[in-house]
C-alpha cells in the first residue's frame, strides 16, 4: 500500500513537471524571459502605474499581455528598487505664464543657405548627453569642462597636507590692438585647456620630439592675449612645441574637439591689426588655422565680433555650436576627417546655420547690449544661454524655436551651470552689475544669485548680495557658480566681487535647496575669477579661488576654513583648471602657473 502511493505521488509529480515545462516552452519569448529574468513590467519608459489600481488579470496590450501585480505585495518591500530606471531623464521644457518668450524677446531669425527662413527642422538631430559623457579625452577640454559646465578639474587629487606645493611658471608677451590698447596675459574668462593625448596622436603633431617620445604627456593649451596660444607639459611648464601666432587677443578659454580630433575652436576677444575679432578653427596637427567665421556678418544684430564663448561639440553629427556677442548662435556641420595613419587634420565646413534674437529692451537710452559672452550650456536638445541683455534663454537647438526665457536683470558674463537633482534639471547662474543700466554708477545694487527650474524657467530661489560697479568696471558675479559634489554635494561656490565693498569680494557658499548663506570667505580683493572643486580620493571637497589681487586660496569646501594661500604675483581674472593634483591658472602680468597640491 505505501509503495502504490508513493508510485501514485511519483506520477503526478512528473505530469505537473512536464505541464509546466510545456507551458513554458510554448509561451511567446518574452514571458519566458520574463520567468527567467524575474519581474518587469514591459511598459514603455514614459508610463506611470499605480500598483494599487491594477488586479492580477489586468493586462496593458492585448497583443503582448503583460501581468501587472503590487510588486510589494509579491516580491516584498525591497524589490521596487530593482526594476529598471530610465537615465538621464527626458528633457522636455516648456515656458510657463512668466516664463512665455514673447514677454521679453522682440524678435527672432534664423538663416540656413545664407536666406532667412521662416522654420527650421535639423536633418540630423542635436541630442547631448549629462556632461560626464560629453568627451572622450582625459582633462579639460572646454570651459567648465563639458555640457553641463559642472567642473573645471579632472580626476582626483592625492592630498596629504592640505597645502600648495611645487610650482613652474611660463612668460608671455602683450598686443597692442590699432586703438592703441595693449592686451598682455590673460583675461576674463581665460581658463587653459589640459589634455591628456593618445601617443599615436602626439606622433603626428607638430610637438617637440621628446614630448612625441614620452610614453604619456599631458598638455596645458593655452591661448593668451598677446595674441598666442601657448603649449605647455603639465607636470614641469616646459614647452611641448612652438606657441602659434595668431595675432588676436584671446580673452576666451576655447575649446578642444572632445571626439580627441586635433582640432582647437578658440574666438578673439578685440579687434586686430590684422582684421576684425572672428572666431578660429585651428589644426593641432600642424598648427594650421582651417577656418575663421563670424566677423562682419550681415546677419548679426550687432557689430562687434568678438567671441568669449567656450562652444560645444556634437561628436554624433560632427556639428559645432558657437555663441558669438555679434548676437548670432552658429550650428556648423563640420565634415571633419581625422586621418591619424595618414597624419593629416581636415575640416569642410558647411553654411552655418544661424539664430539671431533681440530683446524688447535692447539699446533702449543706450542701455542692454546684445550678444553672448557667456559659454552655452547644452543638454539633449536644447541650448541654455545667458547675454549681455539680461535674457536667460532656452533654445530648442532642432527648430531654433525659444522655449522659455527668464529675465536676469542684467548683462550676465555667468556661465549656466546645469545639474540633475533627482532627475530634475536645475539651473544656477548669477550676473553682473553696470552700473547705469539699473542703477547710478557711483551707487550699489543688488545682485542676485539664482537657482532656476530648466525645465520652465521659473525661479525656485533668489539670494541677493549688495555690489558696486566703479567706473563701468562690473561688479556683481562675472565668475562661473561651482556645483558641489560627494560630501559638499548640498552647496554652490559664487563668487560675488565688489562686495561688500568696492575692491573687496566674497566667494559666498549657498545651500542647494534654500539659498541660504552656509559660510562665507571675504578678501581684500574681488574676484572675476571661476572657483574650482577639487576631491581627494576619499572624496573630500576643496575650493580652489584667485582673487584680483594675486592671491589663489585654498579652502575646505564644508566650513570655508582658508587652508593656504600661494601668491601669483599679478592681477588674475582668469579661471583655473586643474588636472589630478596641478592647477594652472594665468595672470593679466604676462605669466601663467603650474601649482601642485600636497
Amino acid at each position: 500500500m505505501k509503495i502504490s502511493s508513493l508510485a501514485a505521488f511519483i506520477v503526478i509529480f512528473v505530469f505537473l513537471v512536464s505541464a509546466f515545462t510545456m507551458i513554458l516552452l510554448t509561451a511567446p519569448q518574452d514571458i519566458q524571459e520574463q520567468a527567467d529574468e524575474g519581474p518587469s513590467v514591459g511598459l514603455a519608459s514614459d508610463a506611470v502605474i499605480d500598483p494599487a489600481e491594477n488586479s492580477p488579470s489586468e493586462t496593458v496590450d492585448a497583443g503582448n499581455p503583460v501581468v501587472i501585480r503590487n510588486p510589494e505585495e509579491q516580491y516584498g518591500p525591497e524589490e521596487p528598487s530593482e526594476y529598471p530606471v530610465v537615465w538621464p531623464p527626458p528633457y522636455e521644457p516648456y515656458a510657463v505664464e512668466d516664463t512665455e518668450p514673447g514677454l521679453m524677446l522682440a524678435s527672432t531669425a534664423i538663416m540656413v543657405d545664407g536666406r532667412i527662413v521662416e522654420s527650421y527642422e535639423a536633418v540630423e538631430r542635436i541630442d547631448f548627453d549629462t556632461g560626464d559623457t560629453y568627451s572622450l579625452v582625459e582633462g579639460v577640454t572646454t570651459f567648465r569642462g563639458n555640457n553641463f559646465r559642472d567642473t573645471a578639474a579632472y580626476g582626483f587629487a592625492d592630498i596629504q597636507n592640505s597645502r600648495f606645493g611645487s610650482s613652474w611658471t611660463r612668460s608671455t608677451g602683450s598686443l597692442t590692438a590699432p586703438d592703441g590698447v595693449s592686451w598682455a596675459g590673460y583675461g576674463w574668462t581665460g581658463q587653459p585647456l589640459i589634455v591628456n593625448w593618445p601617443k599615436e596622436t602626439r606622433e603626428i603633431m607638430n610637438m617637440h620630439e621628446w614630448a612625441k617620445e614620452r610614453d604619456e604627456l599631458i598638455e596645458v593649451i593655452y591661448a593668451s592675449m598677446d595674441g598666442r596660444v601657448y603649449f605647455a607639459q603639465l607636470e614641469t611648464g616646459a614647452e611641448t612645441r612652438d606657441s602659434l601666432n595668431i595675432g588676436y587677443s584671446f580673452k576666451g578659454s576655447g575649446a578642444i574637439d572632445p571626439r580627441g580630433y586635433p582640432l582647437l575652436y578658440v574666438g578673439a576677444g578685440y579687434e586686430s591689426t590684422r582684421g576684425a575679432a572672428r572666431i578660429f578653427v585651428i589644426s593641432l596637427v600642424d598648427g594650421s588655422v582651417l577656418y575663421t567665421f563670424g566677423n562682419n556678418d550681415g546677419f548679426a544684430p550687432r557689430r562687434w565680433w568678438a567671441a568669449d564663448a567656450a562652444p560645444l561639440v556634437d561628436a554624433d553629427n560632427d556639428t559645432l555650436i558657437y555663441p558669438s556677442e555679434n548676437g548670432v548662435v552658429y550650428i556648423i556641420k563640420l565634415n571633419s576627417v581625422f586621418d591619424r595613419e595618414g597624419g593629416t587634420m581636415s575640416i569642410d565646413p558647411s553654411p552655418p546655420v544661424k539664430w539671431r534674437f533681440t530683446g524688447i529692451r535692447s539699446h533702449v537710452g543706450g542701455k542692454f547690449w546684445l550678444g553672448i559672452e557667456s559659454s552655452p550650456v547644452i543638454w539633449r536638445g536644447h541650448l541654455i544661454i545667458s547675454d549681455n541683455g539680461g535674457h536667460l534663454i532656452c533654445l530648442d537647438l532642432n527648430t531654433l524655436q525659444p522655449i522659455w526665457v527668464q529675465d536676469i536683470l542684467d548683462d550676465s558674463n555667468s556661465t549656466p551651470v546645469l545639474e540633475l537633482e533627482d532627475g530634475h534639471p536645475y539651473i544656477y547662474i548669477s550676473t553682473s552689475f553696470h552700473g547705469g543700466w539699473r542703477a547710478p554708477t557711483s551707487s550699489s545694487a543688488e545682485v542676485p544669485i539664482w537657482k532656476i527650474d530648466a525645465m520652465t524657467g521659473e525661479v525656485v530661489w533668489r539670494t541677493d548680495y549688495e555690489c558696486y560697479t566703479v567706473s563701468n568696471i562690473s561688479g556683481g558675479v562675472q565668475g562661473t557658480v561651482a556645483t558641489g559634489r560627494y560630501d559638499i554635494e548640498n552647496l554652490v561656490f559664487v563668487p560675488v566681487a565688489r562686495c561688500p565693498t568696492r575692491g573687496a569680494g566674497i566667494l559666498a557658499a549657498l545651500d542647494k535647496h534654500t539659498g541660504e548663506v552656509v559660510w562665507e570667505f571675504q578678501t581684500a580683493h574681488y574676484s572675476w575669477s571661476s572657483p574650482v572643486c577639487v576631491y581627494d580620493n576619499d572624496e573630500k571637497g576643496y575650493i580652489v579661488y584667485p582673487t584680483s589681487g594675486g592671491m589663489m586660496y585654498l579652502l575646505d569646501g564644508l566650513s570655508g576654513e582658508q587652508l593656504d594661500s600661494f601668491q601669483l604675483g599679478g592681477t588674475v581674472e582668469a579661471s583655473p583648471a586643474v588636472y589630478e593634483n596641478t592647477i594652472v591658472v594665468g595672470t593679466r602680468w604676462s605669466r601663467f602657473f603650474g601649482v601642485t597640491l600636497t
